[in-house]
């Protein structure tokens, strides 16, 4: 029953998931069905890949379920991908009312799995495409803290803002990324023992600019390690960012579900006020 306790009160949203069929066999139908039991109202789900089937299922599911949102972009991974076909069909994609959001976008100099001019390239790209349909970003940074930043400012990212996901940095980043109007976006990483930067920036972070992800099925969070994430799993993420700042979970709940329907629209705010139903 301890899982079930928020039922009754605020309920979360999932900021970020990632339910292709290669990671979840129905395409993340059973893995929304068990997140919804323990209080999680509504999703972002994010299609990214080495082409447009991630992006393309996403909104699927949006046009499916009305408290699923998507969100389609290139990863840095795959930035050697984004030529000017799939650029085309990805803008057209980015303008259909279920997609909220522009990603994830960004640099990632840890795998290298695209060259880092590439990826430059491509993140500058897809931050003019955000800011012409006027959707936010939703960035990944992995090792590449100062070049994200410089692109961010120098493509005027802050026209849309976005979202700082699976935040992993310091508070020294997450300061210029405020000031970009970014919001900060925690992962299972903040339950890990070792990510005493991330604790800190959690518990320290402005109360409205915070939201809870899971970036499933990846960085399961305490006590789940070893497991496929699935979106359920964000209770236990918003139960450690509200112990890190002393408030009880039901606070982190629904402040954060404030801040996602802020910055993704009403398809978030629709869901939250309905009913809770399991």
């Amino acid at each position: 029953m301890g899982e079930r306790s928020i039922n009754d009160g605020p309920r979360l949203v999932d900021t970020h998931c990632h339910l292709d069929p290669q990671y979840f066999s129905d395409g993340g139908e059973s893995a929304i069905l068990a997140a919804k039991e323990v209080g999680v109202a509504a999703f972002v789900v994010v299609g990214v890949g080495s082409d447009l089937a991630p992006a393309r299922h996403a909104i699927d599911l949006a046009k499916k379920h009305d408290f699923v949102a998507a969100a389609a972009g290139v990863h840095p991974h795959d930035a050697i991908t984004l030529t000017d076909v799939l650029y085309t069909e990805l803008a057209s994609l980015a303008r259909v009312p279920e997609v909220v959001a522009i990603g994830e976008i960004g640099l990632d100099y840890h795998y290298d799995h695209s060259p880092r001019d590439v990826q430059r390239a491509a993140f500058a790209r897809l931050v003019s495409l955000a800011r012409e349909v006027k959707k936010p970003i939703v960035i990944h940074t992995r090792e590449a803290a100062a070049d994200t930043l410089a692109i961010l400012e120098s493509e005027g990212a802050k026209d849309v803002g976005g979202v700082i996901h699976c935040f992993s940095e310091d508070r020294a980043f997450a300061e210029r990324a405020l000031d970009l109007g970014f919001d900060l976006s925690f992962s299972g990483i903040v339950t890990f023992k070792n990510a005493k930067s991330v604790h800190d920036v959690a518990a320290w972070a402005p109360i409205d600019r915070i939201l809870v992800e899971t970036d499933s099925p990846y960085l399961a969070p305490v006590p789940m390690r070893g497991k496929s994430c699935e979106p359920a799993f964000v209770l236990h993420t918003a139960r450690r960012v509200a112990e890190l700042r002393g408030v009880r979970l039901e606070e982190i709940a629904e402040k954060t579900s404030i801040n996602a329907t802020r910055r993704f629209g009403s398809r978030m705010a629709n869901a939250l006020a309905k009913p809770h139903t399991s």
